[in-house]
């Protein structure tokens, strides 16, 4: 059992500065990848990072490359994403995901979001 819990959304201008956590209640060491999704009104869910939980191999979404950064914290079961030079479009609720691939089937696991505002 893992269940997540995000934090750390609000409100900033354009060009401004946000670091979200993602809290696990069980150990994320168990779990393969972790990961961050958005949705912004009207549109479909789309990936933004996600890490690997032993490697920390990560990947980002063209659109964040260079502006968010993706990183855990084993010891304390967290997840973060600081995310640099926001942009309007950033505006989203963010989701935080957990994926344990096992060798016949998935564990999906998914935070309740959190939502981020930028203005423009």
């Amino acid at each position: 059992q893992v269940q997540l819990v995000e934090s750390g959304g609000g409100l900033v201008q354009a060009g401004g500065s946000l670091r979200l956590s993602c809290a696990a209640s069980g150990s994320i060491s168990r779990t393969n990848t972790m990961g961050w999704y958005r949705q912004a009104p009207g549109k479909q869910r789309e990936f933004v990072a996600r890490i690997t939980v032993g490697g920390g191999i990560t990947n980002y979404a063209d659109s964040v490359k260079g502006r968010f950064t993706i990183s855990t914290d084993n010891a304390k079961n967290t997840l973060y994403l600081q995310m640099n030079s926001l942009k309007h479009e950033d505006t989203a609720v963010y989701y935080c995901n957990a994926k344990r691939i096992m060798a016949w089937a998935t564990d999906d696991y998914w935070g309740q979001g959190t939502q981020v505002t930028v203005s423009s």
